[in-house]
């Protein structure tokens, strides 16, 4: 009988184990709605503040846009102005010649002994800074003193609006026109069975170039690119990239992609998704080493930037993004960062900590060549729509257009190298309408630029054909450029007389570097050509003539 009462308490306990299951079991399945919702909200608010940023970044685009359509039209509403005020400026000057005529013949018996005065138009031809180079080829050759006087009282007369323009009127040299060795004077070139030099006889010998190594390639050399030191030079070619040594000439390694491509590895698509790899050619367009020389970015036909170790001679980072051809690429001076420029109309900012793009630049043409100022302030890139544009590297703001539009001295065609001079107080490009340009930065500490001092200071003219890179040399007193006339000019850079031709390939040079660690006028030099040569020269301080 006791047995028997004890066993309610047991159904007891087993129907109170039940309820907490049960109760246990609705908890969950709440826990578990609630969250679901709580998911879906934030995934809402998520999408939804995604799409708030993507319509603020078209705004911003569409904003930028319609302040570059109506930039131009102010510019081109300036310029017609312009036009019509020189119109009736000259009018109103000949009307004066005119008029002191009518006085001279009334007050002089014999009219035709008084010399002409100088008239407005002659003025305009001769901007002041060219006076300078006038006296210098005068008191060069020595033969021409009724010129110097001519020019000196032009320069003398008052100023005109064209007074502002480049020194852009100058004729090419004619020891640039003909480029045969065969027909100059011994005095005024060097000749050796690898290459020669043409002087401008106009002007004294002051530089002396010689070869020192010759690489030879597999096909075209896109690139050349010396390291920060100067101990390094990098080249691109068809799917590899070399860094050979300055001094001893030696190959110091030759990158391939092949293994890890192949394999897909370290987040680099494989064969399926880049179909590229199995084309055959994959040109390197692009090499720059990092500023501790301890990596080296490459960019090439497949879109992708590579950053290469040099220790392990691996690639280490994938930087995906563009969506045509990488045509250009530079390291911010503090490695973090690095510019790139694509024919799919785009200049991107990669952070280097992340492997993602952190600012994005679009324009209306492909981009060509791209450029980071010493401070890093700012990035100029040159494009195909025959415009250099600079912008402030932390906003992504656009901080000017170079095209010479107030002026109409600007590029003429597509412009293939921009680079800034070694102070960044000036950017020059080289084009395809066959000059180099020298543009004058005036910005303050915010990046902005002062648009009355922002013009074309200098235009280079004496290459026969596109001009396909330019540099400066480390103390900004030489231009270099390099042309599918297979020659490499060097340039006074303030009076844009060329000082020589260089005629060192059998083909288009593509690309041309200057080494950083130039002293004194002295230095080297790297050509990048489609004879498949990749050539370092060393120039120096040399004639006392």
């Amino acid at each position: 009988m006791s047995y028997q009462q004890q066993r309610p308490p047991l159904n007891l306990d087993q129907r109170l184990n039940e309820l907490l299951d049960a109760i246990k079991q609705e908890f969950d399945q709440v826990k578990n709605e609630a969250f679901r919702l709580h998911k879906d909200e934030s995934e809402g608010k998520y999408n939804k503040q995604v799409a708030e940023l993507r319509d603020i970044r078209n705004t911003v685009y569409n904003l930028q846009q319609t302040h570059e359509r109506i930039k131009r039209q102010y510019e081109e509403d300036i310029s017609r102005l312009k036009a019509e005020l020189e119109q009736r400026d000259r009018q109103s000057s000949q009307l004066q010649y005119h008029n002191q005529q009518n006085a001279a013949a009334q007050t002089q018996q014999s009219p035709t002994q008084l010399p002409p005065p100088q008239t407005p138009q002659l003025q305009q031809q001769q901007p002041p800074n060219q006076l300078q180079t006038t006296q210098n080829g005068a008191q060069a050759s020595n033969n021409q003193p009724n010129q110097l006087q001519t020019n000196q009282q032009i320069t003398q007369a008052p100023n005109s609006a064209d007074s502002q323009q480049s020194i852009s009127d100058k004729p090419i040299p004619t020891f640039l026109k003909e480029l045969d060795a065969q027909l100059v004077p011994e005095q005024w070139k060097k000749q050796t069975h690898e290459f020669y030099v043409l002087y401008n006889p106009a002007l004294p010998k002051t530089l002396d170039v010689d070869l020192v190594h010759s690489f030879d390639h597999n096909s075209v050399v896109c690139c050349v690119r010396f390291s920060r030191d100067g101990k390094y030079l990098a080249t691109g070619c068809n799917k590899s990239a070399q860094i050979y040594g300055v001094e001893s000439g030696q190959l110091v390694a030759r990158l391939t992609d092949d293994g890890n491509f192949l394999n897909g590895t370290n987040g680099a698509p494989s064969n399926a998704a880049n179909p590229e790899a199995n084309s055959g050619d994959l040109y390197i367009r692009a090499v720059t080493f990092s500023p501790d020389g301890k990596y080296l970015a490459t960019g090439a036909e497949d879109k992708l930037i590579r950053i290469w170790d040099l220790s392990s001679r691996s690639v280490i980072q994938y930087l995906k993004g563009h969506e045509q051809d990488i045509y250009s690429l530079d390291y911010f001076p503090d490695g973090t960062k690095l510019v790139s420029g694509s024919g799919d109309k785009s200049v991107r900012i990669w952070d280097l900590n992340t492997s993602q793009t952190s600012l994005t630049l679009a324009i209306e043409d492909g981009v060509t060549t791209v450029a980071v100022s010493p401070d890093s302030s700012l990035i100029a890139a040159g494009s195909l729509d025959r415009i250099v544009r600079v912008w402030n590297a932390s906003s992504g703001f656009l901080v000017d257009r170079l095209d010479g539009a107030e002026l109409n001295n600007g590029h003429k065609d597509s412009v293939y190298s921009v680079q800034f001079t070694h102070d960044g107080k000036e950017i020059t490009s080289g084009s395809l309408d066959t000059t180099v340009k020298l543009w004058a930065l005036d910005t303050n500490k915010n990046g902005a630029t002062n648009k009355a001092n922002v013009k074309c200071e200098v235009t280079y003219r004496g290459h026969k054909d596109f001009v396909l890179s330019v540099c400066s040399t480390p103390d900004n007193e030489y231009i270099l450029s390099g042309s599918k006339d297979r020659g490499v000019i060097f340039w006074d850079k303030n009076s844009g007389d060329p000082l020589f031709m260089l005629q060192g390939h059998r083909n288009s040079v593509i690309s041309v570097c200057v080494s950083n660690n130039g002293i004194g006028g002295n230095g080297y030099f790297a050509t990048g050509s489609g004879d498949c040569k990749a050539r370092i020269w060393k120039y120096k301080r040399d004639f006392n003539q």
